[in-house]
């Protein structure tokens, strides 16, 4: 029987796919709504025990960023290396409700969440838990009301240009010009 607290005794033969997906999760989930989170303290530790020479990758924006902005919301990039092996993975910044939040209402927190997130399903792009998001994918069964349809016009957001100030000035004066009516 495999142990998930010891690492795979047969790792050189067995793919990292297999090694990693036949981990026993469950017991390192927990439920919020209708969705269940495997631990990412949890599945790190996993990936280490059983490929100690793994790495992640937190990707920043090309003004140095680690999240990255169409100006109305954000999102980050990670990646897991696993035996020369990148598996990148993209997740939105979401509230409590795993709804996108805008741009000008996220905050550190909200990122390091994102990223933690993101490392974890990139962690079961490799194989461990990746039965626990099996059906993700699938369309809301509820209709999206009218308002949220109509995507929101915005202007181009500032690019930092040297000798101009910083984003973190010219965010601001970027969202003061594009408050959405109430």
């Amino acid at each position: 029987m495999f142990n998930p607290i010891k690492p795979h005794s047969n790792m050189q033969e067995q793919s990292v796919f297999a090694t990693l997906n036949a981990v026993n999760c469950n017991e390192h989930t927990e439920r919020k709504g209708n969705l269940t989170y495997l631990s990412w303290a949890w599945a790190w530790s996993m990936v280490k025990q059983h490929f100690p020479s793994a790495t992640y990758t937190i990707y920043e924006s090309p003004d140095g960023w680690n999240y990255f902005t169409d100006g109305r919301t954000c999102w980050v990039k990670t990646g897991v290396t696993i035996e020369g092996i990148e598996h990148i993975e993209y997740l939105p910044v979401m509230d409590q409700r795993n709804l996108s939040i805008p741009l000008i209402d996220v905050r550190s927190t909200d990122v390091n969440k994102a990223i933690q997130r993101s490392l974890t399903k990139a962690c079961a792009r490799h194989g461990l838990g990746l039965y626990i998001y099996a059906g993700e994918d699938l369309p809301d069964s509820a209709e999206r009301p009218a308002q949220q349809q109509q995507p929101a016009q915005y202007s181009q957001p500032p690019v930092q240009q040297p000798g101009q100030q910083g984003w973190r000035q010219s965010r601001s004066q970027y969202f003061a010009g594009n408050q959405q009516p109430q």
